[in-house]
């Protein structure tokens, strides 16, 4: 009688102390899963979740003017590196900033005229010298328009309580019809330039106040804008398919926030969902919380990085990373955007040194892309869960392996896992009755494919 032969496991690691970094390793062959008795990863394909819609990183005028520096063919290695679905990434899901935000290289609106209420002189063209030729590009790679997440971090100075883009202050009631239609006219301008937005959230960060581009909203000022004057305005001119995020900020607070806007029926059926960022303690449980008080509503990670300056070669930053995007999707997340898409060896540039990492830094001549161990570890993610894939039920039986699991479209299945433990784990990947023997070790993360 022949033996029944099982699909074979794809390992795909990033380890430390071995210095790799997205290395395929040699096939695993399955066997029965009778003697698995020892530590294992487990996953049932039976049991789904959300379905996800990608992952991605942010336009900025910053990564953009840094990638206009670099020569052509390291131009090229960046956009293949995050765009291209075979080679790279594959980045689907985006976030562009409307208006100035700290990675700019100064203060400045697309309504810049004061009490222009008819937004005459609005223009884009600043996004037009370095920002729309950047997206431009990673379009042509990717092989498709990208999702774009647009954020404002400021409105323009004059419709604000305090009259300028930094340090909070607040949109002035008698302009929040006309901000709403600037909203309107970056959509419409973005689409001209073959850019489609895909959503909008209300406001970055709309409880902080920073010494960069900030305004600040309560969560009933957020409701109200939304319900009266944003929501409207998108459906009147035609764009009612276009995404409303609400709150893109941390998770301490989003429970409360959400709770405001969503609990108002009028707000809510203009919000698609819930952004949030990780700038404060982990809070993954109220993550879970918000899905489980509207889960007709989505989840979505609107921007992360590794704060204080570039942070060259640190692995932990990678580690950081892996831990709130399996803790995220775990709890009904749909997609995860990380921050600036490149940076200089400086972590910027940035108008107010608010200096920052990013997966891909550039050395100081410009000459090179050196990638960080976040570059990998968000691709352990990207590269494998592709838009439009199911979670589906997974459990480890030690706490040192952190895992989550998905199902593409083709039926592939893909379990992420990570060590961050100083010593190496031995363990069986086991999806119904078979299972495959796997070693993962010390501070490693391992991607693992199998078609069923």
């Amino acid at each position: 009688m022949r033996k029944k032969l099982h699909p074979e496991l794809r390992p795909v690691l990033s380890a430390k102390h071995i210095g790799q970094m997205l290395v395929e390793q040699r096939s695993i062959a399955g066997t029965s899963a009778t003697d698995a008795t020892g530590p294992r990863v487990w996953a049932n394909p039976a049991i789904k979740f959300q379905e996800i819609e990608g992952f991605g990183a942010a336009f900025t005028e910053a990564a953009a003017l840094t990638w206009q520096k670099l020569p052509a063919p390291q131009r090229d290695e960046v956009l293949r590196a995050y765009f291209d679905k075979d080679s790279g990434h594959g980045y689907t899901l985006c976030r562009v900033h409307m208006n100035s935000c700290d990675f700019a290289l100064g203060n400045y609106a697309h309504a810049e005229v004061a009490d222009d209420l008819a937004l005459e002189h609005f223009s884009i063209a600043r996004d037009q010298q370095a920002l729309l030729p950047f997206i431009q590009a990673a379009q042509r790679v990717a092989g498709t328009t990208l999702n774009l997440l647009a954020s404002p971090w400021s409105p323009p100075a004059w419709m604000k309580s305090n009259g300028q883009m930094n340090g909070g202050g607040k949109l002035l009631p008698q302009y929040r019809a006309v901000w709403a239609q600037c909203f309107v006219r970056f959509i419409q301008a973005y689409a001209k330039e073959g850019v489609p937005i895909w959503g909008v959230s209300v406001q970055n960060e709309p409880m902080a106040v920073q010494t960069w581009d900030s305004c600040i909203y309560t969560a009933e000022e957020e409701r109200d804008f939304v319900r009266d004057f944003l929501g409207p305005a998108l459906e009147q001119a035609g764009l009612g398919a276009v995404r409303i995020v609400i709150w893109d900020h941390n998770r301490d607070e989003m429970v409360e926030r959400a709770s405001v806007v969503l609990s108002d029926p009028q707000a809510a059926r203009y919000v698609w969902g819930t952004g949030f960022h990780w700038y404060v303690e982990d809070h993954f449980d109220h993550v879970q919380w918000v899905h489980d008080a509207w889960p007709d509503k989505k989840l979505l990670f609107t921007e992360g990085c590794q704060e204080g300056g570039p942070h060259e070669g640190e692995w932990e930053v990678g580690e950081r990373y892996a831990r709130s995007i399996i803790n995220d999707l775990n709890r009904w997340t749909v997609g995860w955007i990380d921050w600036n898409l490149l940076l200089d060896a400086q972590g910027g540039p940035n108008h107010v040194g608010n200096f920052c990492s990013a997966p891909l830094l550039t050395d100081e001549g410009h000459e090179r892309v050196l990638p960080q161990s976040s570059y990998a570890y968000i691709g352990h993610f990207s590269r494998f869960i592709r838009p439009g894939a199911r979670r589906i039920l997974c459990a480890a039986t030690k706490q040192v392996l952190e895992c989550t699991a998905f199902q593409n479209p083709d039926d592939t299945v893909v379990i992420v896992v990570m060590n961050r433990s100083e010593s190496e784990m031995q363990f069986n990947v086991k999806i119904g009755e078979v299972h495959w023997p796997v070693q993962l070790p010390p501070r490693a993360i391992g991607t693992y494919v199998v078609a069923l």
